[in-house]
């Protein structure tokens, strides 16, 4: 029973670690990338729909993201969707088509970045902590039921908040990491 919670608590552990990953992926240093509108969902008829599924999404150069809707009324709430994602971006409709272009990075830019990055580690130690409280609650639930022993709880606690430190830990470290790719210049 042990045994399955910690590697339960260990595989939750890794998806809230890879979701940060791909989120830290989403912030880019100045050049386009189309996985920027990944996470972008629009109001499709009533129904959250990611960007992908509603729009064609390319490269119209280096520094400029091309998003060309399925349906042409669908620009304005592409560009809507594009501005409120908190991004940086700020898209402009060109006939039916809506460009977006990188913002280049100005130190105030970077530093809003930075601030993008911190709230997104934040987020993600906090699911970790999260985890590491569902667990715990689990322990203690085994333990009022008699399914283990206070020794083995205990032990099975301090395991737990191991694999929470190791979690933490690395996304400390993604975000140091990230924050230094950004101050470059």
């Amino acid at each position: 029973m042990i045994a399955e919670l910690k590697k339960n608590t260990e595989a939750r552990m890794k998806k809230s670690l890879e979701a940060f990953k791909a989120d830290l992926a989403k912030v880019r240093t100045g050049r386009a990338h189309t996985g920027l509108l990944d996470h972008i969902s629009i109001d499709y008829y009533g129904t959250p729909t990611p960007l992908q599924q509603v729009a064609k999404v390319t490269l119209i150069d280096g520094r400029t993201i091309g998003v060309s809707p399925f349906e042409k009324k669908l620009c304005s709430v592409i560009e809507k969707a594009i501005r409120d994602a908190n991004l940086g971006l700020n898209p402009a409709a060109a006939g039916d088509t809506i460009r977006v272009p990188m913002p280049s990075l100005t130190e105030e830019r970077r530093k809003e970045l930075a601030k993008v990055v911190h709230k997104e580690a934040e987020t993600a130690r906090i699911a970790i902590r999260n985890l590491r409280r569902d667990a715990n609650s689990a322990l203690k639930e085994a333990l009022k039921e008699k399914e283990v022993s206070e020794n083995d709880e205990r032990r099975a606690q301090d395991e737990v908040q191991k694999l929470t430190d190791r979690h933490i830990a690395e996304i400390d470290a993604l975000l140091k990491q990230k924050e230094a790719e950004l101050m470059a210049v």
